[in-house]
């Protein structure tokens, strides 16, 4: 997932004299562009993941160089390389030990080194990586969007992930995601990409039809569950202001059934964003998922909405909940006793609103069949 510190150091260690001396945890972060920088105000514009380098000339003291630091952090930067041997000497400990408490990794390159040579060399490397990574998330939305097409991505996807492996994607996102500026949405992928890109996993990360998503490949479900969960805590720490949502499709076997996973995923992110969950799995969804799957609206709409209209009505007219407590009395096969504990109604009144539901539905709800019929009249009327 793009050209990393760690990638650069295996490139600059021995050519540029580079060395990585604080912030060892961010060594997987990508780096979007590399910007010499002398002082603070071009940072007001950066948008996430932009590696600085600096010769020290507007940085010579500790205060500055700490101040710089904080700045790079809140900014979601990829790190910071410091030309050392002029301008700073030595880098002050307690700037070290800022940068390990951010994980923000400081690298630095002797003043003998080019810099203009080293700065034009990374570049065109991160812009390499960057253009392949574009490629592969083409290729996944080829495949999400035309699956039969198999010619289209398989070749493509195959130099990088084992197509014919098990593939899952996991769906993140956050109300208006979709009409947030795109300058904003690029800084929150980015800050999700911080915590992301230190999977050791093959999976890829983009950005697809109002969401981000996460496209695991030969991973199975505890490493999986233990990224989303530590994904989560960072997205709270980093968010704060925002609710992250997460959907999780089904897993696939082979590449062409990634749309299959893909559509569950989004409707699981649905799902929670509705029930104000943070995570919600397909496959913990029940028999709504075989609602999900029925292509035929007109079918759902007449034996979901169509079908409880008598009771919704009465809702809007006398501010009840009769929807609500048919589908718990069913849930739980008439136990008035059951729905009181998990609606906090007295029985009475529960016997009452059943009275009152049998009343406008015109049936007795006795037979299996019934039941049948008006439990997944509840749960269409929820998708």
């Amino acid at each position: 997932m793009g050209f990393t510190i760690e990638d650069m150091r295996i490139v600059a260690q021995e050519k540029y004299k580079m060395e990585l001396v604080a912030g060892k945890n961010g060594w997987a972060n990508s780096i979007s562009w590399l910007l010499m920088v002398e002082d603070t105000t071009i940072t007001k514009n950066f948008v996430g993941k932009e590696l600085v380098v600096t010769t020290g000339l507007g940085f010579n003291t500790e205060d500055k160089l700490l101040e710089l630091v904080k700045i790079l952090d809140e900014h979601h930067c990829a790190g910071l390389v410091i030309n050392t041997g002029y301008y700073i000497k030595e880098i002050p400990k307690k700037v070290l030990e800022m940068a390990d408490e951010r994980d923000l990794p400081v690298l630095t390159v002797p003043w003998e080194i080019m810099m203009a040579d080293m700065i034009k060399d990374l570049t065109v490397r991160i812009f390499i990586q960057s253009q392949t990574d574009e490629q592969i998330s083409s290729a996944f939305i080829r495949a999400i969007e035309r699956p039969k097409v198999i010619e289209a991505y398989k070749e493509e996807l195959s130099a990088a992930f084992d197509v014919d492996g098990r593939f899952q994607v996991v769906v993140f996102t956050t109300e208006t995601l979709d009409s947030m500026d795109s300058v904003d949405r690029k800084r929150i992928g980015y800050r999700l990409q911080i915590y992301l890109e230190n999977i050791s996993h093959n999976a890829h990360f983009l950005y697809y039809n109002g969401a981000f998503l996460l496209i695991f490949n030969a991973v199975d479900d505890a490493p999986r569950d233990e990224i989303i969960s530590g994904f989560l805590k960072r997205a709270r720490l980093r968010m704060p202001d925002r609710d992250v949502y997460v959907g999780v499709g089904s897993a696939v076997n082979d590449v062409s059934n990634v749309s299959i996973s893909y559509k569950r995923a989004v409707y699981a992110a649905k799902t929670a964003m509705k029930n104000r969950e943070s995570i919600q799995r397909f496959d913990d969804l029940g028999p709504v998922r075989v609602l999900y799957s029925v292509p035929d609206e007109l079918i759902l709409r007449e034996l979901g909405p169509d079908l409880l209209r008598p009771l919704t009505d009465y809702d809007k007219k006398h501010d009840s909940d009769l929807v609500l407590t048919l589908k718990s009395y069913l849930k739980n096969n008439g136990s008035v006793g059951k729905v009181s504990e998990e609606l906090f109604i007295h029985k009475n009144t529960i016997l009452y609103r059943m009275g009152k539901i049998r009343e406008l539905l015109n049936c007795n709800l006795e037979s299996g069949e019934e039941r049948l019929l008006y439990y997944l009249s509840t749960l269409i009327c929820d998708l």
